[in-house]
C-alpha cells in the first residue's frame, strides 16, 4: 500500500479460562488466537502499518470499543465467546453499522458457515457434493430409517475448531452406540447433533485466498493419517488439533502439495471455489474435502476466517504458494479498505475452474518441458534460436533444482500448462535478480496469468533478499504490449542499447525495486 497507511484495530476475543491442579489455563481450541495476534502485529509492523490490540468478551462490549476508535479498518480475529459462541459471527455487521470495514467474511456467510446442516443443505441444493446425513434434535430419537449407509461420523452441528470430536464420534453401523453419540453431544452441547456419513480414507484442506479482484486457489494440502493403522478413525479431532501430546496431534503431519492424480486436484479445487462462492466467502477461507474410495470431492466444512497462526494449515499453504505472511496481512488490509463506502465495489470470480482463482504455480517439473516448449513456438513472439536459449535456462534449473542459480515455476491451470517464468539471481551483483522468462501460452493469455507469474517470482525474489528485479526485451514493435505490461507493474525503462538484437531491433532493460 502506498503513502500513508490507515491505523488498524485488531479485535480479538479473550480465551476462556479453566481451573486444573490449582493453575489457570487456557482452553486449547482459544489459545491459538493468543499466536495469531502476535503474528499479525509482527506483520503489520514490519509493513509499518500502524494498529491497536483490543481484547473483548462478548458482543455488547464491541459498540463500546468501535465508538470511541478512530481506526476504519478492523482486523478481524473474534472466534467465538464465552457464553454464546455464535455471537462471533455478528461482528462484521457491527463494524458496518460504525461505518468500519472487518477484514475477512461478512456475517451472512459466518453465519451460514457456522450452522453445519444448514451449511450442507445451501452446499447441496447448488450441485456442491457434500456428505449425506440427518439432524438429531435433543430429546429426538435418531431417524433410522432416513440414514445412509455406514460408517458414521457424530457431531455438533453449532460448533468450531472440531469441540466434541474424539474417536468415540465415528460409529461403523446404526444401533446402541450411535444412540449413546447423539446423546453424548445434546449432554455437551445442548443442540442438535449432526450424524453425518463418514466418506473415504483421505482428507484434504483447500485454502482460498483472494487478492485483488481475483480469488485464488492455493497448493492443496493432505492430512497423513499413515500411522493411524486400522484401529484409529481417520478423522482431524479435538486431539489432532490442540493437544499437543496427544497421538493425533504427533501423527497428522500435512502433505503439500498433496499427491493427486492431474484429474482428481481438478476436481477438488472446482468444488472447494464452488462452495466458496455458495457460501459468500471473502478474502480468505478453507474449505475441508473428504475424499471417496473413487477419487470423488465431497465437502465436509467450509472454514471461513480459518485459523491463520503460522503454525495452521493456511499459513503452510500461502509458504507452499510462495506468499510471504506479511503480503497476506497486506493482501487482508487492502481488501478491507477497498469495501469501505466509496472505494470500488467487490467483485467475485466465476466458479471456472479455469479462472485465474482456480490456477496454481509449482516449481516446474521434468514433464512440464514439451508443453513450455510448444506454447513457446506458437506464440510467435519467440526465434528459433532464441527458444533453444529459452530450453537450455529451463534444462539447467531443472538440474540444479530449488538450490540451482535458476528458478523455474510452471502455472498450470485445469490440469493444463498454462505459463511458466524462470529467474535467478545476476551474477557479480548483491541482491539482484533477473527474470529471464515468463511466458503465456496463446490460450490462456487475457486472464490474469502473466500477472500471476510475475508476482510469484517478484515475491520470491524478496524472500531470497532481492533487492532489485531486472527484465530485459525486445523493442520490436510485436513487444510493444509486453512493453506495456512491464511499466504497469511497477518497472522503469533504465537502460535501451540500439540495435542490439538485430538492426532495428533494440534491447530495453527494465527495473523495479522491491525492497
Amino acid at each position: 500500500m502506498r503513502g500513508k497507511r490507515p491505523p488498524v484495530l485488531i479485535l480479538y476475543n479473550v480465551p476462556r479460562e479453566f481451573q486444573r491442579d490449582g493453575k489457570t489455563s487456557v482452553v486449547e481450541s482459544d489459545a491459538s488466537v493468543l499466536e495469531e495476534i502476535k503474528e499479525v502485529t509482527g506483520a503489520l509492523s514490519r509493513l509499518r502499518i500502524p494498529y491497536r490490540v483490543c481484547g473483548v468478551t462478548n458482543l455488547t462490549d464491541i459498540p463500546a470499543v468501535l465508538a470511541s476508535s478512530a481506526e476504519k479498518v478492523v482486523f478481524n480475529l473474534v472466534e467465538g465467546f464465552h457464553v454464546r459462541p455464535a455471537d462471533m459471527n455478528y461482528v462484521p455487521a457491527i463494524c458496518e453499522a460504525f461505518g468500519k470495514t472487518a477484514t475477512g467474511s461478512d456475517t451472512a456467510c459466518l453465519t451460514l458457515a457456522f450452522n453445519k446442516w444448514q451449511a450442507k443443505c445451501v452446499l447441496s441444493g447448488r450441485g456442491v457434493p457434500v456428505p449425506r446425513g440427518v439432524l438429531v434434535f435433543p430429546g429426538d430419537k435418531v431417524p433410522r430409517s432416513k440414514l445412509p449407509r455406514g460408517p458414521y461420523i457424530v457431531k455438533p452441528v453449532l460448533s468450531d475448531a472440531s469441540e466434541g470430536i474424539d474417536a468415540h464420534s465415528v460409529i461403523p453401523t446404526a444401533g446402541v452406540r450411535l444412540d449413546r453419540a447423539v446423546r453424548r453431544i445434546h449432554r455437551q452441547f445442548r443442540h442438535p447433533a449432526l450424524v453425518e456419513q463418514l466418506v473415504g480414507r483421505r482428507e484434504i484442506n483447500v485454502s482460498i485466498l483472494k487478492i485483488g479482484d481475483r480469488v485464488r486457489v492455493l497448493p492443496l494440502a493432505e492430512i497423513d493419517f499413515t500411522a493411524f493403522g486400522e484401529e484409529r478413525p481417520r478423522i482431524v479431532d479435538y486431539a489432532a488439533k490442540w493437544l499437543i501430546d496427544s497421538f493425533e496431534y504427533q501423527n497428522t503431519p500435512i502433505v503439500i502439495p498433496a499427491k493427486l492424480s492431474k484429474d482428481v486436484a481438478r476436481r477438488l479445487r472446482k468444488c472447494a471455489l464452488k462452495a466458496w462462492l455458495v457460501t459468500g466467502c471473502r478474502d480468505y477461507a478453507r474449505v475441508d474435502v473428504r475424499l471417496s474410495d473413487r477419487g470423488e470431492p465431497y465437502v465436509l466444512e467450509v472454514n471461513a476466517n480459518p485459523d491463520i497462526s503460522q503454525t495452521a494449515g493456511f499459513a503452510g499453504a500461502l509458504s507452499a504458494a510462495g506468499i510471504s505472511y506479511d503480503t497476506f496481512i497486506e493482501t487482508l488490509v487492502r481488501n478491507a479498505l477497498d469495501r469501505l463506502p466509496g472505494k470500488r465495489r467487490e467483485s467475485r470470480s466465476a466458479a471456472d475452474p479455469c479462472a485465474p482463482g482456480a490456477a496454481s504455480i509449482r516449481q516446474t517439473i521434468q514433464r512440464d518441458r514439451e508443453p513450455i516448449r510448444q506454447f513457446l513456438e506458437v506464440t510467435g513472439f519467440f526465434r528459433t534460436d532464441e527458444i533453444i536459449v529459452a530450453l537450455e535456462v529451463l534444462d539447467d534449473a531443472l538440474k540444479g533444482g530449488p538450490e540451482g542459480p535458476y528458478q523455474s515455476f510452471t502455472l498450470e491451470c485445469d490440469g493444463e500448462i498454462a505459463g511458466w517464468v524462470c529467474f535467478g539471481p545476476t551474477p557479480c551483483t548483491v541482491g539482484t535478480y533477473d527474470i529471464y522468462w515468463i511466458a503465456v501460452s496463446p490460450r490462456h493469455q487475457a486472464r490474469g496469468f502473466g500477472t500471476m507469474l510475475l508476482l510469484h517470482a517478484e515475491e520470491l525474489i524478496r524472500q531470497r533478499g532481492g533487492r532489485i528485479s531486472v527484465i530485459e526485451t525486445s523493442g520490436r514493435e510485436i513487444y510493444h504490449p509486453t512493453r506495456q505490461f512491464y511499466l504497469k507493474k511497477g518497472y522503469t525503462e533504465s537502460a535501451r542499447i540500439k540495435d542490439f538484437y538485430a538492426p532495428g531491433d533494440d534491447k530495453i532493460v527494465y527495473t523495479k525495486l522491491l525492497s
